[in-house]
């Protein structure tokens, strides 16, 4: 089988095989997302077999509207909805108690939900015209760098789904934020473009970091991420950098990661600038990818 690429926009055929459990790969904002329905177990089971994803590693649930939130937890409180007015649509997922009719893989057995609201329209009404949730981690093979293209996506997954979505470059490329409200005090699970400065200014008081011991309760706590085939030597001095190299931003540095792969580099030489070390979210990419953290 090879997967049928949907150009124009009509949405019937992916909204079909979504109804029925078929995994379909989709445009955000942020990278493209490999989709089922939330309540479809079967389908969510299918992501995680397309993916070779650990079945410890929790989806985020996305959501159209703030209405559809509902059909995932019924403890929205106030931060919550502060939170949402703030920030959504956009890159940020919400941790909340998830209703029990949320299939527990979903969130790895834990009783939380991951939320978001894409500002992708594509995204948001392939959602609504499906008419639930749809759970979506990146849409390539577990451990490679995140797809910002369908291309990109296609080279891990092409033929393992019915269908995917064209929904042009991702404008971010870098995975949402995402924070707890179901720790005894906000935490941060996971840096993205909305930062922790950003976010303590809308809940007006400070937020916690993530825990040092415990479950995941976030895509992106576990595990290697974001890897390429080839290993990553980071600079830091730019009198040490030789030919070629990655000059990386949050936008580019998944799509150059797997260019060098497709080179055949036997190295890949990533310069830290200091405009990179100032942008946190990415170094957390670059780092993970690199496997200095885990």
């Amino acid at each position: 089988m090879k997967t049928e690429v949907l150009r124009n926009l009509d949405l019937t055929a992916a909204v079909k095989a979504l109804k029925r459990g078929s995994p379909v790969v989709f445009p955000t904002e942020t990278v493209y997302g490999l989709g089922a329905p939330v309540f479809h177990a079967d389908g969510v089971r299918k992501i995680f077999e397309i993916k070779g994803r650990p079945s410890d590693n929790p989806l985020i649930a996305h959501i159209s509207s703030l209405e559809m939130a509902g059909q995932l937890s019924s403890h929205l409180k106030e931060d919550f909805y502060r939170l949402a007015a703030a920030f959504w649509p956009g890159p940020l997922a919400i941790v909340v108690q998830r209703r029990p009719e949320v299939p527990a893989l979903v969130s790895a057995g834990l009783p939380t939900v991951a939320i978001r609201m894409p500002s992708h329209a594509v995204a948001r009404r392939l959602i609504e015209e499906v008419g639930e949730p749809l759970v979506a981690p990146s849409a390539n093979i577990s451990g490679r760098p995140s797809p910002t293209t369908l291309s990109d996506s296609l080279e891990d997954l092409d033929g393992l789904v019915e269908f995917a979505i064209d929904g042009g470059p991702c404008s971010i490329g870098i995975e949402s934020t995402v924070i707890s409200l179901f720790h005894e005090t906000p935490t941060l699970l996971r840096l993205g473009k909305i930062t922790k400065e950003m976010l303590e200014e809308v809940l007006k008081r400070p937020i916690s970091p993530p825990p040092v011991k415990g479950p995941a309760f976030s895509p992106g706590m576990k595990y290697r991420h974001y890897a390429p085939k080839a290993p990553i030597r980071l600079i830091y001095e730019q009198k040490q950098l030789k030919s070629p190299f990655i000059l990386p931003t949050a936008k580019t540095l998944y799509a150059e990661l797997r260019k060098a792969d497709r080179a055949g580099l036997s190295e890949i030489q990533l310069y830290c600038a200091p405009a990179v070390l100032a942008d946190t979210a990415l170094m957390n990419r670059i780092l993970r990818a690199s496997g200095q953290i885990s």
